[in-house]
């Protein structure tokens, strides 16, 4: 089994190298410390980091072979959320951030993860939800790159922590 030496973040295949390979990846699966991959080749190959990465869509994997392995993101099932104006955008945004939901903003329009109780709250505040089926890139976290780690909610646990929400 290949070890995952480094992430080349948007890589370009020729000139970081040739592709050897793939892997698809859901967005849990891109954000981790250490897992064995199954390429699309059927290879098993290593991450092992000393903290959790977080990959994303082009991102190449240097493997300790000296072969290049492209991250590609797996599509799954999310609501996209759209609004008839931007403040209303904008104030639905306010929202999901304020619940600490891992959110794509896509400029016209956002992408969470398929929640049918966030759906109704979205609707019900104005704004529109459509099922889609697409690759899932949210916003990284305020802390995201200085040492942090992520910041995440098991289910039901959004009223403890030590922060006010207005």
């Amino acid at each position: 089994m290949n070890r995952i030496l480094s992430i080349i973040p948007q890589a370009r295949d020729g000139v970081d190298g040739p592709w050897a390979d793939s892997v698809r990846l859901d967005h849990d699966l891109r954000n981790r410390r250490r897992m064995v991959y199954t390429t699309q080749g059927g290879r098993g190959i290593l991450l092992d980091m000393p903290r959790a990465v977080h990959l994303r869509d082009g991102d190449g994997l240097a493997l300790d072979s000296g072969e290049l392995v492209r991250v590609e993101a797996a599509p799954e099932p999310l609501i996209e959320i759209t609004a008839p104006d931007m403040p209303l955008l904008l104030r639905l945004a306010w929202h999901l951030g304020n619940r600490h939901l891992p959110t794509q903003l896509l400029g016209d329009r956002m992408r969470i993860r398929h929640d049918h109780v966030i759906a109704e709250m979205i609707e019900g505040l104005g704004g529109r939800c459509e099922h889609v089926l697409a690759p899932f890139d949210p916003e990284g976290g305020a802390y995201e790159g200085v040492g942090h780690g992520r910041h995440h909610h098991d289910g039901g646990d959004h009223d403890r922590h030590e922060h006010a929400h207005g």
